[in-house]
């Protein structure tokens, strides 16, 4: 009998709480053939994936976390991977809302308008992992996709963290707004700091692209903005930074940090 271990390919691999949690919930997922679960966990969140693929009859098989790491290559995966049956590291605008109905915590999101740099789009995933967010969303066109490039800036966050690519940014803020998410565009002319605003609460960092900023459909679905303070002589941020300072705002405030 085929060990589960030796039936998967790396690069069909799919990692870490939040990016499985969502897998299991689109509505249009990709084909999973196995969810490999940390042994002995037991926790609510844990009971909760379970049943997600009870749901899906998918096959679950307790590992040892040395086992996870090396499968992961040593990545961060919190416990859970699941195999499925092609690549499944790009998510589509549809999918936001249902990604959002399963959080049992305040949603953290990142939102990119129009980030062509890949090494920024990497070092913003990158960021986005380590402060626990549950999606990091850009769109479509006119804006850099999940290159080679970004994978390995990312350093594996471009499959721990959901990247939605949304057909209409515009509606997917609105979407966004409608299920509960305050949007917070960061503009250098805003009147608030980011450090006045109060962001225990869901919510959705909003961050232009490169030289341009947001643009002003993007900026007119923001519900407010704030800036970074510059005490300096330059005007502005590389993006992938001002993004892990905003994000790490949000942890500080909410006592993750």
């Amino acid at each position: 009998m085929t060990s589960p271990l030796t039936s998967y390919h790396p690069s069909n691999l799919l990692y870490g709480r939040h990016a499985v949690e969502a897998i299991l919930s689109q509505k249009d997922a990709p084909d999973v053939t196995a969810l490999f679960i940390q042994e002995n966990r037991k926790d609510a969140r844990t009971q909760l994936i379970l049943k997600q693929a009870k749901a899906r009859k998918i096959p679950v098989h307790p590992t040892p976390r040395k086992v996870l790491d090396g499968m992961v290559d040593g990545m961060r995966h919190q416990g859970f991977v699941l195999c499925c049956s092609h690549p499944a590291t790009e998510w589509q605008s549809n999918d936001l809302p249902y990604l959002l109905k399963t959080l049992s915590e305040p949603a953290l999101l990142l939102i990119l308008d129009g980030v062509q740099d890949p090494h920024n789009l990497g070092a913003c995933l990158r960021s986005a992992d380590g402060a626990g967010a549950h999606a990091v969303v850009a769109p479509r066109n006119r804006a850099v996709g999940l290159t080679p490039t970004v994978h390995k800036v990312a350093c594996g966050a471009a499959k721990s963290v959901p990247f939605i690519e949304a057909v209409n940014l515009a509606r997917s803020l609105e979407e966004t707004k409608a299920a509960g998410v305050e949007i917070v565009g960061l503009a250098g002319e805003a009147d608030q700091s980011l450090y006045e605003i109060p962001l225990t609460g869901a919510v959705a960092l909003v961050l232009g692209g490169e030289n341009k900023g947001l643009r002003r459909l993007t900026r007119t679905n923001c519900d407010r903005l704030a800036r970074l303070p510059m005490l300096g002589t330059v005007e502005s941020l590389n993006v992938s930074v001002a993004a892990g300072i905003c994000l790490y705002e949000v942890c500080r405030q909410r006592g993750k940090t």
